[in-house]
Order: C-alpha cells, then structure tokens, then sequence
C-alpha cells in the first residue's frame, strides 16, 4: 500500500523579511492547517482569538506573546496548545519564525 504524505525539509530556514509579516499555508485538509509565518524584528499580530484549538511553535527567534492575561517571552522550541477562543497576540522581539496549528474540530467534537 502507498501512503500519501507531506513533507517540508527545514522549514526553519526560511528568508524572514526585513520589514513585515510572511506567511504560507504548508498543509491543510479536514483535521488541521499548518501555516508558517517569518516575523520581522518588532512585528506583531495583534490580539485575536481563533474559533478552533491551536498549537504555537517557535522555530526560530524570540517573541512575546499575550495568553489570555498572561504575557510570557518565548525562545526557538516553545510550544503552546491554545483552546478556542482564547485572547492571544504575538511580538517578535528578534527576526521569527513560528508554525502554526489550527486544529480544525468538527461538528460535534468538543473542543
């Protein structure tokens, strides 16, 4: 049987900006959405909240991101699962890049 898979070689490399915000859709399908972003020094993606689960990972560079009410610096190898509809925003402190995952829930499923 042949499997059908996907795969991005060290996507940790990738050109960040010298101004603004990169991003690209890496996978997506029923389940989940992968998007990668690249962050200029002192970009940020102001506070928003997300109508499905996600997970935040640092790949390269420093940020500060907001959590609800919490406010925490994070380095390359963060992690963060994040439910609905939670309040969050993003800073980058140095040049970034983080991937992300928008847990796609279907009718029915919780949360």
């Amino acid at each position: 049987m042949e499997s059908s898979y996907t795969i991005c070689s060290d996507i940790a490399a990738l050109d960040i900006p010298a101004d603004g915000i990169f991003s690209r859709t890496l996978y997506s399908d029923d389940h989940v959405k992968a998007v990668l972003f690249a962050f200029a020094a002192g970009q940020e993606l102001s506070e928003h909240t997300a109508s499905t689960p996600a997970i935040l990972q640092v790949l390269k560079g420093d940020a500060r991101l907001i959590l609800g009410s919490d406010s925490l610096e994070a380095k390359a190898g963060t992690w963060v699962h994040m439910p609905a509809q939670l309040r969050h925003s993003v800073r980058a402190t140095t040049p970034l890049v983080m991937l992300l995952h928008l847990l796609k829930v279907r009718e029915g499923d919780k949360p």
